[in-house]
Parts: structure tokens; C-alpha cells; sequence
């Protein structure tokens, strides 16, 4: 069993995102990408604090959509112990939702079709994969892609 930990910098952003759905969508994915005994966090900020966050850690003085903050390089190299069972933490994700509702315009999909994006994308940052272009060509958008034809029933927000 995953542990996952999903916090809100204000109110309003967690009544838009349930944590219990959202939790239920990630646990899909985690179950479709054989991970267990797993355990990270996914915080939804505003804008402000994703652009602090994004000057701070990539010198880019801009908000963005999600920024991944992976615990380790490789998904083995970091256990601990919870009682008497292994977890491996993965790592941080944070989503800007007023970002992530743009590019859900520009890119003509609804917005919970690019939260579920963003969520799969950011777990597969957390395990170590990497793209060096927004090219769907790229393996790990590529794999982003097929996660998310996996587990598209998982309903995660209204609208």
C-alpha cells in the first residue's frame, strides 16, 4: 500500500480538487505502474508560490503547471521504515491549477484531462524519468501518454 499525502495552499483549491479523488487516480496509476510500499506528496499551490518555487529551484522567474521534486535519482536508492514494512519515497509534486487551467485552453482539452496528465507526469519525474523536449516523440511522454489510456475512468474533479 502507497502512502499518499495531498495538501492545499488554500481552501478553495481543495474543494475543486477532492483529495479522495484525486488519491483514487493516483492509486490507479500506481497500480498500472507496479508501485507499492511507496510514498509521496502532491501539494496544489497558487501562482504566486509556484512562481517563488520555480525561481528558487530552476532560476526561472515564472509559474508553471507542476514542478517534481524526485527524493532520489533512482526509485530504489531511498527506503526507510514505517513500522516493520520498506517505503520507498518517491518525492514531491507541485501543481499550479490557474496554469494548468491555461494550457487546458491552449491545448483544447478539458481541464480534468490535464490534471490527470499533469498527476501522471509528475510520478513518472518522481521514479526518474526525464524528457529533454515537449515532443510527443519523447519515451517518457510517450509512456505518459499510454498511463493515461489506462486509466482513464478514474474520474478525478467535476467539469
Amino acid at each position: 500500500m502507497n502512502s499518499i499525502v495531498i495538501d492545499y495552499y488554500s481552501s478553495d483549491l481543495k474543494e475543486q480538487y477532492p483529495r479522495e479523488n484525486i488519491k483514487a487516480f493516483l492509486d490507479s496509476v500506481c497500480d498500472y505502474l507496479k508501485l507499492d510500499k511507496c510514498e509521496f506528496s502532491v501539494v496544489f499551490s497558487d501562482e504566486e508560490k509556484m512562481r517563488s518555487l520555480n525561481r528558487e529551484y530552476r532560476n526561472i522567474d515564472d509559474s508553471t503547471d507542476i514542478l517534481s521534486f524526485a527524493a532520489q535519482d533512482e526509485i530504489d536508492d531511498f527506503v526507510f521504515m514505517v513500522g516493520k514494512r520498506a517505503k520507498r519515497n518517491l518525492g514531491d509534486m507541485v501543481i499550479c491549477p490557474d496554469v494548468m487551467k491555461r494550457n487546458a485552453t491552449s491545448f483544447g482539452v478539458s481541464e480534468h484531462e490535464e490534471l490527470r496528465r499533469l498527476l501522471v507526469h509528475g510520478i513518472l519525474h518522481l521514479c526518474g524519468e526525464n524528457h529533454l523536449t515537449n515532443d510527443p516523440s519523447e519515451p517518457m511522454l510517450i509512456h505518459q501518454e499510454n498511463i493515461l489510456e489506462a486509466t482513464f475512468k478514474t474520474k478525478l474533479c467535476e467539469g
